[in-house]
């Protein structure tokens, strides 16, 4: 995959507060990176020093092969971005504004309609934005960060006041731009949300980069261990028993089901004795470690390195 932003060795300084510091990453052609902090992380500093808003302090960014801190930064026209909170002229409507934005980034006007269609607001796209829900203003932001066929989309809690439906339509979008080559950054929160929609996840705290890896290659960092949940069966109660005596190391949460947690050395052992055909086991569920778990474990390793 050819790259397409790199990080290297970012700093940035606010007076005498490091909001990000020694920050290295790149991020790739059809590729989904979420990127992971507590407010005040950093994150919205990274995002702002790869569209050139702000200066670094030390290091380098490149995006698209460019500087954005250069003063003629051509990549722009082939970024999108949606911050977290947008805003727009609450006198015009939906139309007018994407048509507006179309016009500055020099795309097409016949994609307005077909972008307001892509985001739900056919319906409202001659109607004030005065009148639009928070909802409705975060969906015309979204159109208007899709404007120009990014190669680059840069999105700053992006589904904020989206309802579920919409949540789903969002990263329906999210994956037909990955398909066709884009890269996308996604800063979020909802890290239940993120579990696999992003090929990589970067978590950062106080500004340093802490983990950067596959969900996978986190859960093989950390070493968390995997939840394994049974249900006995309920016809042989004394078969039961004396299979839990033999086993060992289970939980029971009710009458008729357990759980363990199996640290990754044990995990396969495990999950032969639960389902061999002696185990009076008649369901079986298998719990990796979730994102907000490797989310905890990383920072809580940082603080106990300080």
């Amino acid at each position: 995959m050819a790259e397409t932003v790199r990080v290297a060795r970012v700093a940035k300084s606010y007076g005498g507060i490091e909001a990000v510091s020694d920050v290295s990453f790149t991020l790739n052609e059809g590729e989904t990176v979420a990127l992971v902090g507590h407010n005040g992380a950093g994150k919205t500093t990274l995002i702002k020093l790869m569209l050139g808003l702000i200066r670094p302090s030390a290091g380098t960014v490149r995006v698209l092969g460019e500087s954005p801190a250069a003063g003629e930064f051509a990549a722009r026209k082939r970024l999108g971005y949606l911050p977290e909170s947008v805003s727009f002229n609450m006198a015009l409507t939906g139309r007018e504004t994407l048509t507006f934005y179309a016009r500055l980034k020099r795309a097409p006007r016949a994609l307005v309609a077909e972008l307001l269609d892509h985001v739900g607001l056919t319906d409202a796209a001659d109607r004030r934005i005065g009148a639009y829900s928070k909802g409705m203003r975060q969906r015309l932001g979204l159109a208007q960060a899709l404007l120009g066929d990014p190669k680059v989309l840069l999105l700053d809690e992006p589904t904020t006041g989206l309802d579920p439906a919409l949540r789903r339509s969002f990263y329906h979008i999210v994956d037909e731009l990955r398909s066709r080559g884009a890269t996308v950054l996604l800063s979020s929160h909802a890290l239940t949300e993120l579990e696999g929609r992003a090929d990589r996840i970067i978590i950062v705290n106080r500004g340093i980069k802490i983990a950067d890896g596959t969900i996978e290659e986190l859960r093989g960092i950390a070493r968390l261990p995997t939840r394994i949940r049974v249900r006995l069966k309920d016809d042989d109660a004394g078969r039961a028993e004396d299979w839990l005596k033999q086993a060992g190391g289970w939980r029971r949460i009710n009458g008729h089901v357990l759980e363990i947690d199996a640290p990754p050395e044990d995990k396969i052992m495990l999950l032969r004795k639960a389902s061999a055909s002696d185990a009076p086991v008649t369901d079986l569920d298998v719990i990796p470690p979730t994102l907000d778990e490797l989310y905890a474990h990383f920072l809580g390793a940082q603080e106990v390195v300080k």
